[in-house]
């Protein structure tokens, strides 16, 4: 196939040619043109998402391939799954589906996440084992829970001591995987920075000493914006712990502003939709206009769920040798995110869909 726009991220017009599902250093004898104008970048990126949750838990592997199906028909061809229940290793096999970058189970303490979804470990001092065995398990990343409600105080708590996050962490890297957290509130953040965790999701509790710590690392962020928007149904249904729906409230009431102060501090963030259980998925446009919405400028944001996440975990864009993996639309999506609701083309593995 032969390819000719404007390629995204440099901004100017140019000529892709695509042979054998990769894209060619040089024109191919023979090809078919079948994009003349536009705009071409490389597919998007959910950094966070879940293939393998259903509404009710885990979901059959069908499932997770239908919700894979609706992420690639929205433009994402590669998922970060950012913790899933069941071995989606199969999906990664079909050539129709998104590339899966899989981060294993979730890895947490009885009672302190979703039911069926997590590794629940009886001893905090059990962590470093369990991360061994799901960095073996995924893709070069480990999912940890890094707070959740403590039902014996009623409000978010960390899941584990400072200098277990430590030799669990180290562990993690020993065996080349990287390591990420959920965190809604405060508390469990300096740890698990100090630590040498490579990214949080949410960050809704990051303060100015927390943010300042991880521009300075580099630490990643994936806010999940969309996500966030849902604290407050989440605090309506916490009747019965009235200072952890209350700590929820401020949470979402601040969350905004402390996304911006870490996008002006020089975090890196990339963009999650947190698809899976409550988020629908196909949602990663919504997220990126979203992301316009706390700093980002418009390249920056579509930067967050393309290139720039790309290079992030490792995977290349629109560069000779890199597997066809793109979209075009039809006006500047730097401009106008909504053009990626309706590209004109898509490819995956050089396969027109």
């Amino acid at each position: 196939m032969h390819l000719r726009g404007v390629l995204l991220p440099a901004g100017e017009p140019g000529d892709l040619w695509v042979a054998d599902g990769v894209i060619c250093a040089e024109p191919v004898p023979g090809a078919i043109t079948v994009c003349d104008g536009g705009y071409l970048l490389p597919g998007l990126v959910d950094a966070h998402c879940h293939v393998g949750i259903g509404a009710q838990g885990p979901a059959s592997l069908a499932e997770a391939a239908e919700q894979a199906a609706i992420d690639r028909d929205a433009g994402t061809l590669l998922i970060r799954d950012c913790g899933a229940p069941i071995d989606t290793r199969p999906l990664q096999a079909r050539v129709d589906l998104p590339r899966i970058i899989r981060a294993g189970r979730h890895l947490a303490r009885p009672k302190r996440y979703i039911q069926s979804i997590g590794v629940e470990l009886d001893e905090p001092a059990l962590l470093p084992q369990a991360v061994q065995e799901q960095a073996a398990a995924g893709d070069g990343w480990v999912k940890l829970v890094g707070d959740w409600i403590d039902r014996s105080t009623g409000d978010l708590a960390p899941l584990w001591p400072d200098h277990v996050l430590v030799e669990a962490i180290a562990v993690a890297h020993a065996a080349g995987a990287r390591v990420t957290a959920h965190v809604f509130g405060a508390d469990a953040l300096p740890g698990l920075i100090a630590a040498g965790i490579d990214c949080i999701e949410h960050g809704t509790g990051l303060s100015a000493g927390t943010i300042a710590e991880m521009a300075a690392r580099g630490t990643a962020l994936v806010p999940t914006l969309i996500n966030i928007e849902t604290f407050p149904a989440v605090a309506d249904r916490a009747g019965k712990y009235p200072r952890y729906a209350a700590h929820m409230r401020a949470l979402h009431a601040r969350a905004r502003g402390t996304v911006s102060a870490a996008v002006e501090a020089g975090v890196p963030l990339y963009a999650g939709s947190d698809a899976g259980g409550g988020i629908q998925h196909g949602r990663l446009v919504d997220e990126i206009a979203a992301l316009r919405t706390v700093g980002l400028s418009g390249a920056q944001a579509l930067a967050a769920a393309s290139w720039a996440a790309r290079d992030w975990l490792g995977v290349p864009g629109l560069v000779p040798g890199a597997p066809a993996d793109l979209l075009v639309t039809r006006t500047d999506p730097r401009l106008d995110p909504d053009t990626l609701r309706d590209p004109t083309l898509l490819l995956l593995r050089g396969r027109a869909l």
